[in-house]
């Protein structure tokens, strides 16, 4: 009777699918009840859960993140002769919108903690296509940075899109879905290059195609976040606006000179200023989370070795992700003619030969990147995720001459970096509670980001520098290209020492804690499937 009693406490939490669980008997045996409710009474309102729903709309959320990243990238030169501008004012078009993204992550991260995901990801994607609509009608500079800034919101859709998954889904294939997901952001960035070529290519090519083609997408990705479940916010308390403050204007200091860095000069007072304020404000902020009671990013998040070294291992992933897609294409549109290498390749040529196998085989390689984390544990697959990736800058280094050996390079640095993006979710949920995930999540995607920009400003200063000389156009020296690809497996070497010999070992079905196992073992042999963030819940009911 006591059981009972105790169920009937329980009931009004009963969600979509849940379960109830007592003590009983002289062994004070644990049993849970589970119940499957297709429909659920939330805050006065009918609510239909759609569980088969959330992988692919947030794995399209996170497709459309990255497209819209890179598919003004290769139109910078379109957009500065049609609105009559310098390069250097074009270029905004880009810096503004990683700025912008800066600032936005970690607070849209923690308001879907504190707020609820699925209303956060709404006002996202509504904010994605006004700026997409305002970017696609004006002949405006100033209005389009501005649709552009409204655009870096969408950043904001992988990290509550990996908080999405741990509240929906089973924690059996939890796991499996991060990594599918993950992998998007390549499929997305190289699909978002490829798309470029295709639609400017030939005469009277419109960059405004592409905002128009962003209006679409991002009215799909509205009816799909429609119809995400609804729950209740996964955490209470306020929003440390202060820090948010604290924290966007250190990664501004911090993004702009990577930015910049070729147009200011590395060695400008501008450039060198810019980084030491960097260095400043974000050393005050992480003084100031520490003091107060509901910090944007707990201290735990800022010195838990485990959470350090997936934030390493981003920046690093994020390095690999850019600097294989630029100098790629840079190296196979070079005149062998004149330069003595390259194939002379289109734009269009060059996205769909030579990046687009690596970014759409993750498709393929992102889920098997979740298969290896449930067989072996993450540390394993970011080892060999970071092995991967060197290999396949050092054979791009050694050899580049034909077309098979820069797609078989390429291919193995971008499974490389599916690798790693299967890993890192599952590394970084493992390692904080259910309520920061999508701070947590947030600031790792900001790493991320910066790596983006790390690699994009190195490559691009490599390649405008040590020039073939005689040449009407600035070549540059064969030279350079290798030192990009032998960095580029440096880098990845770095990051395979600091995961095997510093990152404690972690189990396979990394996301899963013991009393969670077997939880799900007995829902298992209930024939229910339990998302795997509620036996988190349920026990902090």
């Amino acid at each position: 009777m006591a059981g009972t009693t105790q169920i009937l406490q329980l009931a009004d939490r009963v969600e979509p699918t849940s379960h109830l669980c007592f003590r009983h008997g002289v062994e004070n045996r644990r049993l849970c009840v589970y119940v499957r409710v297709r429909t659920f009474s939330f805050k006065g309102d009918l609510v239909v859960s759609q569980p088969r729903l959330v992988i692919p709309v947030t794995a399209y959320g996170v497709l459309l993140v990255a497209a819209l990243q890179t598919l003004v990238v290769p139109v910078i030169g379109d957009i500065q002769a049609a609105l009559g501008v310098s390069a250097a004012a074009a270029s905004w078009a880009v810096t503004a919108n990683l700025l912008a993204a800066a600032v936005f992550t970690p607070v849209l991260g923690r308001l879907g903690d504190l707020r609820g995901r699925r209303p956060v990801m709404i006002g996202i994607v509504i904010l994605v296509l006004a700026g997409s609509i305002l970017a696609a009608t004006t002949t405006s500079l100033p209005l389009l940075v501005i649709g552009r800034v409204l655009q870096a919101t969408s950043f904001g859709l992988f990290p509550l899109g990996i908080g999405v998954l741990r509240e929906e889904l089973p924690a059996k294939r939890l796991t499996g879905a991060m990594a599918l997901v993950s992998g998007m952001l390549s499929v997305g960035a190289g699909l978002g290059i490829t798309v470029t070529g295709l639609l400017m290519r030939g005469e009277g090519a419109d960059y405004h195609q592409l905002f128009w083609l962003s209006t679409g997408m991002s009215i799909l990705g509205l009816i799909g976040v429609l119809l995400l479940p609804r729950r209740p916010a996964a955490a209470t308390g306020k929003l440390d606006w202060t820090g948010a403050a604290v924290l966007g204007l250190g990664l501004v200091l911090l993004v702009m000179p990577l930015e910049q860095g070729n147009t200011w000069g590395w060695a400008s007072p501008a450039t060198l200023g810019s980084l030491a304020g960097a260095v400043v404000v974000l050393a005050l902020f992480v003084l100031m989370e520490r003091r107060i009671k509901q910090p944007l990013v707990t201290t735990r998040m800022l010195r838990h070795r485990p959470i350090v070294i997936a934030h390493v291992a981003g920046l690093s992933t994020g390095f690999a992700m850019f600097a294989i897609f630029l100098s790629v294409s840079a190296l196979v549109q070079a005149p062998p003619s004149v330069t003595g290498y390259g194939f002379g390749s289109s734009v269009l040529a060059a996205s769909l030969v030579y990046l687009l196998p690596g970014s759409a085989g993750g498709i393929i390689t992102a889920p098997l990147g979740g298969r290896l984390v449930i067989r072996f544990g993450a540390k394993a697959t970011l080892l060999i995720a970071a092995l991967l990736t060197a290999a396949g800058f050092i054979l791009l280094a050694v050899v580049h001459s034909t077309t098979w050996e820069v797609i078989v390079g390429s291919v193995a640095v971008n499974t490389g970096v599916m690798f790693g993006y299967a890993s890192l979710p599952a590394l970084v949920i493992q390692n904080v509670d259910r309520t920061e995930t999508g701070i947590a999540n947030s600031v790792n995607s900001i790493f991320r980001s910066v790596g983006m920009s790390l690699g994009t400003a190195f490559v691009v200063t490599l390649v405008t520098r040590n020039l073939i000389p005689g040449l009407p156009v600035g070549l540059p020296q064969e030279s350079q290209f290798r030192l990009i690809f032998i960095v580029g497996a440096a880098v990845a070497l770095v990051t395979a020492g600091v995961v095997g010999f510093l990152l404690p070992r972690s189990r396979p079905a990394a996301q899963l804690t013991v009393p969670e196992v077997e939880e799900e073992e007995a829902a298992g042999a209930a024939g229910v499937e339990v998302p795997a963030a509620l036996v988190a819940r349920q026990k902090t009911a």
